[in-house]
């Protein structure tokens, strides 16, 4: 490693800082607010089932039942502890039920935003620390690494439970799961072996709940929030938006 300026310059040779990075990384954890708000969401989940639901067979679930037959656009507000607050744009596809009120809503979203001070002042000092214990030198004063830059395209596969309730509303609740292709730039990280450990691809899940409203017989306004759960990055969404639906509506859906 060589530093000029107070700036780090790092090559991408360097596989055994590469490996001490990635164990320093794993200090990350879920701050308790991600941890009881997933809990308290599972149990809600786990306690509830739409009505038309109840006493259904297992071969009411077909895949057969599933064609694209709507799609819905949204902006939402991610917040979380690693990364500046982001605005999130997405797309979902309404597949339709699979079966009795269970809807299926595979979707993409995007966000970018920049690496949170605090965690790029821990980033520096960590590698300040395996710096040392390498027989290194760092600069004086430490690593600078300026402003990361930090970006996910998420795929997901949503499934929720859909109940109508009073006031010609519909509120929906799930799971999901999802791959998130994260990617982290800067200018004092690029090329380097730092680069290479913020740019991954890693699976997820999430919990989320929705409301949704009529606004025309085939055109809805929604609502809802999501947490989502990814290693070291976790974070809450709420999000809104209109769903387009073109395709056969089930029974009781029509308000």
């Amino acid at each position: 490693m060589l530093a000029t300026g107070g700036e780090v310059r790092m090559t991408k040779c360097a596989s055994g800082s590469a490996r001490g990075m990635r164990r320093v990384e794993k200090w990350r954890h879920l701050t308790w607010r991600h941890s009881v708000a997933a809990v308290a969401t599972a149990v809600v989940l786990m306690s509830a089932s739409p009505r038309g639901a109840v006493a259904q067979d297992f071969i009411d679930y077909d895949y057969a039942n599933l064609s694209f037959r709507g799609i819905s656009f949204d902006v939402g507000q991610l917040n979380t502890d690693n990364v500046e607050d982001a605005t999130t744009l997405g797309v979902r596809f309404d597949l339709g039920y699979l079966g009795p009120g269970f809807r299926i809503t595979p979707g993409v979203t995007y966000w970018e935003s920049t690496m949170a001070q605090a965690e790029v002042d821990q980033f520096e000092t960590r590698l300040t620390e395996l710096n040392q214990t390498q027989g290194g030198t760092p600069p004086l004063g430490g690593f600078d690494l300026g402003v990361i830059d930090r970006s996910d395209v998420i795929v997901t596969l949503d499934g929720e439970y859909v109940w109508t309730i009073p006031f010609d509303m519909y509120f929906s609740a799930g799971e999901g799961v999802s791959a998130h292709f994260l990617n982290g730039s800067g200018a004092a990280i690029d090329g380097t072996f730092v680069e290479d450990l913020l740019d991954s691809a890693s699976a997820g899940f999430n919990l989320h709940a929705a409301l949704e409203y009529p606004i025309a017989e085939r055109v809805r306004l929604y609502g809802g929030s999501k947490i989502e759960v990814l290693g070291d990055l976790n974070y809450f969404e709420f999000r809104g938006g209109l769903s387009f639906i073109w395709g056969e509506f089930v029974e009781g859906e029509i308000r």
